[in-house]
């Protein structure tokens, strides 16, 4: 037994020497060597060689273990990898053409959620880990307690991308109702979300713990202009991957998510907020605080969570299902639901985008579903209530962010095979180049592959528009803990910038001043340029808020140039709530060429609303 133990002994000295050497580890507690009163000690080996010496051989275990399970030499190479194959396959792409991914820089949130905020910073929000090891889950979707917690942060882009870029803003701290007595930020992920008129963040849903994730009633918002959450009553049910979308009134319609019950028990209970009985926020000083949401008459029995939402020129709230015959209409006014035309493509369709297609001065009348099947290319699009299957991409993906650009194409970024599942197996990260590939989609309808992001993002991945007209990639925190550079920092999370090719066509359009910011529909919209006399195009963008490829409150409209006088334009606001709902949109101004200006805000006043002092 002696002899065994010296034995031992050698050969874990020699395997402690080599580990030490190397990179730090990366295991729980990021990567440090156990100290002695954390490993456990074999008590007969401590016995033959002594206390000391059996510690160092537990420390040693533990150390293996920690290679074994992820080690950041594997994170390392892995990106390192990722680079490489990234500029092989750009190098055949000219930017010019189909533009190219510009920046990599680490942030400190997965972003499983994100909104283009009116302020110009972007909030990122999703959990703490569990894990490091993105081979196993390291979201507490499951767990009950102090661990199932959110984390909030803002990213401001004109500070740059290190991180005094970034600044936390943390959930209110509460005590779910899980028995256990241990407040901790509220666990918001996996909830849906949209704006209010006034910018402000409302967030509806979250995960309780449990039960394969339970719903929570969690009601929040979050207000950009002070930069902190408010917490509001509760909803009437729990709701974990419900989806909100803000209708042509400035109220937000709450549907469908798995029920404080646990998985498997959809809600079909719709909620509203603001209630009737409140005013609409409006104003930056509306505090829609301490406001609970309403119970809505209809209800909407969706068997798959995360359907759909967007509120069309019509007024109606469009409800499209991930199962192919749950497609419904709704009427926010008369509170009732009515069946739409199934989705020809007969068969359930994964997380995947939908868009509401520009369609000029009066606002979007239709949608394109598209993603969310692996074996379907194909793009649906839905109008007048009936379906039809439009051009395909090149091939069928899950998980994919589609963009409305200001140029009124399509950018479709992100993508997987199936959830955790890159094409390569179940929590194995090494995915197919191709799902790594945007894709284009022209004025015409038509596709094409354009250049390749640095990570594979699939499951929780995200996208915006930002106000320069350049696209923020972020997300899946699966692949972002498998390439993190350094495991042991708090940068848990990676942004990429896609530049768009539109910014290498020449000179870029000026827009000055807005004069008048906060508008009412049908006014006038004064604004400066220096290069007034080269504008053929103004468009409003809506800013997005988008989680688990849902993305509600996309927009794209056309604005009428009404005059030009030197370098002054006078522009006409949307005709009615119901072609643009009232909030904050990005207004871009575009040559003829295409290429956009840097955006400025405009505000979308509804006709009534606000708060009284």
């Amino acid at each position: 037994m002696l002899a065994a133990a010296v034995t031992a002994c050698a050969a874990s000295a020699l395997t402690f020497t080599a580990l030490s050497t190397g990179p730090a580890l990366a295991h729980g507690t990021g990567g440090d060597v156990p100290s002695a009163d954390r490993v456990h000690v074999d008590p007969d080996e401590a016995t033959v060689i002594g206390r000391e010496h059996a510690e160092e051989h537990a420390r040693t275990r533990e150390a293996v273990k920690a290679v074994g399970e992820y080690p950041q030499t594997t994170r390392t190479e892995r990106l390192k990898a990722l680079g490489a194959s990234q500029a092989k396959i750009n190098a055949e792409f000219d930017p010019a053409d189909a533009g190219r991914f510009r920046e990599y820089f680490q942030s400190p949130d997965f972003a499983a959620h994100i909104a283009m905020l009116p302020t110009g910073k972007v909030l990122l929000f999703s959990f703490e880990r569990i894990e490091t090891n993105p081979q196993k889950e390291p979201a507490p979707t499951d767990t009950i307690g102090r661990e199932n917690a959110g984390r909030a942060y803002l990213w401001d882009p004109a500070k740059g991308t290190g991180p005094g870029s970034f600044t936390k803003v943390t959930p209110p701290v509460i005590n779910m109702p899980d028995g256990l007595d241990q407040p901790r930020p509220a666990p918001f992920f996996c909830a849906g979300h949209s704006f209010l008129p006034n910018g402000m963040l409302g967030v509806f849903g979250g995960n309780l713990g449990g039960n394969g994730g339970s719903g929570a009633k969690l009601s929040l918002v979050f207000d950009p202009w002070e930069e902190k959450w408010y917490l509001n009553q509760d909803m009437a049910v729990g709701r974990w991957y419900p989806s909100v979308v803000t209708g042509a009134d400035g109220r937000q319609l709450i549907m469908s998510g798995q029920s404080e019950l646990g998985w498997g028990t959809p809600t079909a209970i719709v909620e509203r907020f603001p209630a009737l009985n409140k005013p609409v926020p409006v104003a930056k000083t509306d505090k829609p605080q301490g406001w609970k949401p309403e119970l809505f008459t209809s209800d909407a029995p969706f068997k798959r969570d995360y359907p759909h939402l967007f509120s069309l020129r019509d007024g109606k709230v469009y409800g499209l299902g991930r199962d192919p015959e749950q497609q419904w209409l709704f009427d926010p006014v008369a509170e009732t639901r009515k069946d739409l035309a199934p989705r020809p493509d007969n068969t359930p369709r994964n997380y995947g985008s939908a868009v509401p297609l520009p369609a000029g001065f009066k606002g979007p009348d239709s949608v394109l579903v598209l993603g969310g099947d692996r074996d379907d290319p194909n793009t649906y699009q839905l109008v007048g209530g009936k379906w039809s299957k439009e051009k395909a991409r090149a091939f069928g993906r899950t998980q994919d962010n589609t963009l409305l650009m200001p140029d009124a194409t399509l950018m479709t970024v992100n993508g997987a095979f199936d959830i955790r599942d890159y094409g390569n197996g179940t929590y194995n990260p090494n995915a197919d180049l191709k799902y790594r590939q945007i894709e284009l989609r022209d004025e015409n309808g038509n596709w094409r592959l354009g250049p390749a992001q640095r990570l594979p993002r699939g499951y929780h991945s995200n996208a915006v528009v930002l106000p320069d007209g350049r696209v923020m990639v972020t997300g899946d925190e699966l692949q972002e803990l498998a390439n993190d550079p350094d495991i042991t920092d708090d940068m848990n999370g990676s942004i990429e910038i896609y530049e768009p090719a539109y910014l290498r066509q020449g000179g870029r359009p000026n827009l000055g001043t807005v004069f008048n910011p906060s508008v009412g529909y049908n006014e006038k919209i004064a604004v400066s340029s220096s290069t007034a006399a080269d504008i053929t195009r103004a468009v409003l963008l809506a800013p997005t808020t988008a989680t688990h490829s849902v993305n509600t409150s996309q927009r794209h409209l056309d604005l009428r140039i009404k005059s030009r006088s030197g370098s002054f334009l006078e522009l006409q606001a949307p005709p009615s709530a119901s072609a643009a709902p009232p909030g904050y949109y990005m207004l871009f101004l575009l040559n003829e060429e295409g290429v956009p200006s840097t955006a400025g805000w405009v505000q979308l006043k509804p006709a009534s609303g606000g708060q009284t002092p």
